[in-house]
């Protein structure tokens, strides 16, 4: 579990690519000095095992469906990542609840920069947007963000100058792709309302209250 708030950049050592998955090695040049073997470890929003660590270089393996439903196989070489490590017991939380488990790829459709915030619009599949709401959260490239205007299949977000110093979004541009993650909540909330459909009944109070949504 994360929170979406990015504790460092850091570069692509390698990227190899196989049938079955990928490896990706990170350089973790003075970050941390308690890293094990094992962690899990959020790169540009994705949940990582720590599988080796050579001095300051760790390496990571990715899955095949890890390649298919995020942006980490178009990764090069030197090019910067967000990380985040896993959220303590008793750790602030910063953003929100983020569990590194990509929903799948959008795309930047605009970038607008002023002088106090930057605002990006983003294109998705509309069953995400289904499961969004204006000033709800989501992550994007790993970054716990605040929804601004929301459409179907698109929404944007307004970043502040520290997010766009620290974070990939200072530099990424119209048309690049971003990994996106819906708040869990909006995915529990649309699968109630499924199951409710698909029982052709209405959804009660009650029902609501068994459920955790109202108290």
């Amino acid at each position: 579990m994360f929170t979406g708030i990015i504790e460092h950049l850091t570069s692509v050592k390698n990227l190899s690519l196989k049938a079955g998955g990928g490896e990706l090695f990170l350089d973790f040049s003075g970050f941390y000095d308690d890293l094990a073997v094992g962690e899990s470890i959020a790169i540009n929003g994705v949940c990582l095992t720590v599988k080796e660590i050579s001095g300051e270089v760790v390496g990571f393996d990715i899955s095949h469906e890890t390649l298919k439903k995020t942006t980490l196989g178009r990764l090069r070489y030197a090019e910067s990542v967000n990380i985040e490590r896993a959220l303590r017991v008793g750790d602030r939380m910063g953003g929100h609840f983020v569990t590194g488990h990509v929903d799948g790829i959008g795309t930047i459709k605009g970038k607008k920069p002023s002088a106090d915030q930057c605002t990006l619009s983003f294109s998705v599949e509309k069953k995400f947007t289904d499961m969004m709401i204006e000033k709800g959260s989501v992550a994007i490239d790993g970054i716990s963000l605040t929804i601004v205007d929301l459409a179907d299949g698109a929404f944007s977000v307004a970043l502040i100058p520290y997010t766009v110093s620290l974070t990939t979004l200072g530099f990424r541009k119209a048309g690049d792709p971003v990994n996106i993650e819906v708040d869990m909540m909006g995915k529990w909330i649309k699968k109630l309302l499924v199951n409710m459909q698909e029982k052709k009944g209405g959804i009660t109070h009650e029902q609501l209250m068994e459920q955790g949504f109202l108290y």
